[in-house]
């Protein structure tokens, strides 16, 4: 049957209050809270008097008792509430004693003593935190170009983190941008527009790690990503005519170097011929020098045997030569009737020669 079932019983309470025989209702909630305000206030001090036409409150000092223990209570309270700490799985819990560094404390249920004495700050070392930002720089050739990159890194010394470098995060962006500097001033643009990205990030990560390890940041990071690199809008048309001239004269040293593919073997082909064909001059005028020295060396010595006869050979001889060149013929008329025999194919030009005769004398021809 339900507790508020009409029926002639009293209806019950759930929570066990029944209203009593007398017909008198139980004490309300507000009559409950009145009753533990004053007992409170006289706790702390203040008592209750009551009048002739009824029940007054008035303040009134109470003892010294009360308010001591009202402290007391107080500072239990406040000991039990700010000693015990519970430390996330992923947090580390540093502990100051008067403002110095005493200790870190692990994950789980931890104890100190109230503030001010101890002071414990909790940080996320596990946490894998990002920080970007954006900046101009010179590269190598003087050109002025715009990093956007990203930098992620965890905590792995909370004390080092808190206390060694004052706004650590700011320290480490700050760092970044000087790794990356260093990075980018030794490299031309083309380099770090179209060039390996992978490279520039990790160079600029060992600098930003070796940094942040002199700083005793307590930051380890993980990776530094360039996100976009760029160059500025105000100088985009200079830098487009830069493109421009160097694409020109890309193109125009390509036509040279075409050129000269073409142009040099052939002048080595000509030079190697010349240096041939002189050579080969070289070596005949030294042979037939040598040969004429070795024939004179011989005439010379048939020369001192029989001089007479050396010497009339050699007028023989030179006669021969120089008559078979000749196309003049010799007759001597005191030699009687002997028939002549006239060699007219050997005294007759040849017939190229006839034909070339007469255009070398033609007119507007070479004299």
């Amino acid at each position: 049957m339900p507790w508020n079932e009409p029926g002639g019983q009293p209806p019950k309470d759930p929570w066990g209050n029944r209203r009593p025989s007398g017909g008198q209702a139980a004490p309300d909630l507000e009559e409950i809270l009145s009753n533990a305000s004053k007992r409170l206030k006289q706790m702390f001090g203040t008592g209750v008097r009551r009048g002739g036409g009824g029940s007054t409150e008035e303040s009134q000092p109470g003892g010294g008792g009360g308010i001591l223990l009202g402290l007391v209570v107080l500072a239990v309270v406040w000991m039990a509430f700010d000693s015990v700490h519970i430390v996330d799985a992923r947090e580390r819990g540093v502990v100051l004693t008067f403002g110095s560094y005493s200790r870190t404390v692990e994950p789980g249920l931890n104890f100190s003593f109230p503030r001010p004495i101890e002071q414990v700050y909790k940080v996320d070392v596990t946490q894998v935190r990002s920080a970007d930002a954006q900046v101009r720089m010179l590269t190598a050739d003087e050109n002025l170009v715009e990093i956007n990159f990203a930098v992620q890194y965890t905590i792995a010394d909370p004390r080092a983190f808190l206390f060694s470098v004052a706004e650590a995060e700011k320290a480490l962006v700050q760092s970044s941008e000087a790794a990356i500097r260093q990075v980018i001033g030794a490299r031309p643009l083309d380099d770090i527009l179209v060039g390996s990205r992978a490279e520039i990030s990790l160079q600029s990560l060992e600098l930003l790690e070796r940094l942040l390890s002199d700083y005793n940041s307590g930051l380890d990071v993980s990776s530094v990503n360039l996100q976009d690199a760029s160059v500025p809008q105000a100088v985009k048309d200079a830098f487009d005519d830069a493109i421009k001239a160097r694409e020109d004269e890309q193109r125009i040293a390509n036509e040279a170097r075409a050129y000269e593919s073409q142009v040099v073997p052939v002048a080595r082909g000509k030079a190697s011929r010349i240096m041939q064909e002189a050579e080969g001059f070289r070596d005949s005028v030294v042979a037939k020098a040598e040969g004429e020295a070795d024939r004179f060396r011989a005439l010379a010595a048939q020369y001192r045997q029989a001089p007479e006869v050396t010497r009339k050979r050699l007028y023989l001889e030179t006669m021969q030569d120089v008559l078979s060149r000749t196309s003049k013929v010799l007759i001597d008329s005191k030699s009687g009737n002997n028939m002549l025999y006239l060699p007219l194919d050997r005294m007759q030009p040849p017939a190229g020669a006839r034909e070339a005769g007469p255009q070398l004398n033609a007119p507007g021809g070479a004299p």
